[in-house]
């Protein structure tokens, strides 16, 4: 068989292995081991494996994974989550919909500090439902938009998707986390906008509360939100300014968050386990799907097809924007079925040639990636946010958060449409970084 031809039955056999359910990471490298023996020899494969996963586990500017995951569990475990809502919710209470942008907003600003949408699904849902159904919101809309909102730590940095994006296309971390910055403020913004849309076209979704909230409570109410912000600017100017790196960031940043912990005298040996435990289990997965990734890219590349695939895209008599959105829309379908990480070190080794042939910037089309990985938190009928959002919600139909987060959806691909129409809004900042 020529190498073009084993590489498709190479890819034919890992999508038959993933629907008989057997783990992604073990998959691509079975598969990618299988084929390299096959183009090359045993001899010369069995060396590629051990050697990618010792790189892999070993490559310091990977330790950033945990230090981002021990971020969100030091904030949840300070209250801040708790502090954000309650803040923001003194502000918008009013607006239509107000205690659902109030969750939108306390998601955006949580997402400064942690890395794991799942993680802020998980941590409003606790804080930000209870209080939105005392209110007689909607269950539709109350679930929708904190299942919405928690995708926002996915995009806003510190992100684990530009992380293993980063890591995949050998692009800047640094580069890619600033770049989140104004798409997530600009995907927030649109979150918003959905909500006030829905309750202005049926207010019985969310009725106002009664009472009215001075401006001086107001005032003294973004108190809380002060050790989100200091964070944020200490990890993410930091970055910028180019005085520390990614790396280093997320140590400066877990450091000042368990110091914060410690003054509020919150530290538990149960919560510090459990978010040592989280960060541990989260990298270990990350690193042995980018392991995986690796060999079954290099497999990949003994084939020829991820060249194969670019030089025929390229000679289409077609936009590249044409397809860039063919690429989109299968995004849109593989969130239907695989979680977001898992999509990534997937579709990476043939999409990200594709990208480079068309001439569009890697940064920008990391930002493009990271939303549509976003959507598919919350796609049927794997959204993983959705799943997470059930198990804090019980009485609530999977369906009805299902229903409830599609609005928002429409935000995202409205969010992608802009940024490719106008790409500084992603270019602007990492263009005038330090380093």
């Amino acid at each position: 068989m020529s190498p073009i031809t084993v590489g498709i039955v190479g890819s034919g056999v890992l999508v038959v292995l993933l629907f008989l359910g057997m783990p992604i990471a073990f998959v691509m490298m079975f598969v990618g081991f299988l084929g390299i023996s096959y183009l090359t020899s045993v001899n010369a494969a069995l060396p590629v494996v051990a050697k990618t996963l010792y790189e892999t586990v070993s490559h310091y500017p990977y330790t950033i994974i945990p230090l981002f995951i021990l971020m969100g569990g030091f904030a949840g475990s300070a209250g801040i989550t708790r502090e954000l809502y309650e803040s923001f919710d003194k502000w918008f209470r009013k607006w239509p919909g107000g205690l659902g942008i109030a969750t939108i907003a306390a998601c955006a600003f949580f997402a400064a500090l942690s890395g794991s949408s799942v993680a802020a699904s998980a941590a409003m849902g606790t804080i930000a439902i209870p209080e939105m159904r005392r209110f007689n919101y909607a269950p539709r809309l109350a679930v929708g938009v904190v299942a919405a909102g928690g995708t926002l730590s996915f995009l806003i940095p510190p992100s684990l998707g530009f992380v293993v994006y980063g890591m995949l296309t050998e692009q800047s971390i640094g580069k890619l986390l600033i770049s989140g910055i104004l798409p997530g403020v600009l995907l927030s913004i649109a979150f918003i906008a959905i909500v006030i849309f829905q309750v202005k076209l049926d207010p019985q979704l969310a009725p106002s509360p009664s009472g009215n909230i001075g401006l001086k409570e107001k005032i003294l109410a973004l108190s809380g939100i002060w050790e989100t912000l200091l964070v944020f600017l200490i990890v993410m100017g930091g970055i910028y300014l180019g005085f520390i790196n990614p790396t280093e960031a997320g140590a400066i940043g877990a450091t000042a968050l368990l110091i914060i912990v410690l003054l509020k005298k919150k530290l538990t040996f149960k919560s510090l386990s459990a978010s040592l435990l989280e960060a541990t289990r989260i990298s270990v997965l990350v690193l042995f799907l980018v392991a995986g990734a690796n060999v079954f890219s290099y497999f990949l590349a003994l084939s020829t097809i991820p060249i194969a695939v670019s030089n025929w895209m390229a000679a289409l008599p077609v936009s590249r924007y044409f397809i860039l959105s063919i690429i989109i829309l299968i995004y849109l379908f593989m969130g239907c079925f695989l979680d977001a990480i898992s999509m990534m070190v997937l579709t990476m080794p043939v999409i990200f040639p594709v990208i480079k042939t068309l001439g569009f910037d890697p940064i920008w089309f990391g930002v493009i990636c990271v939303i549509m990985m976003e959507a598919g938190l919350i796609t049927p009928p794997v959204g993983l946010n959705v799943y997470t959002l059930a198990g804090v919600v019980k009485d609530v139909p999977m369906e009805t958060i299902f229903r409830g987060a599609m609005p928002f959806l429409l935000a995202m691909i409205g969010v992608v449409i802009v940024v490719t129409v106008f790409p500084n809004i992603v270019l602007f900042l990492p263009s005038m970084m330090g380093r």
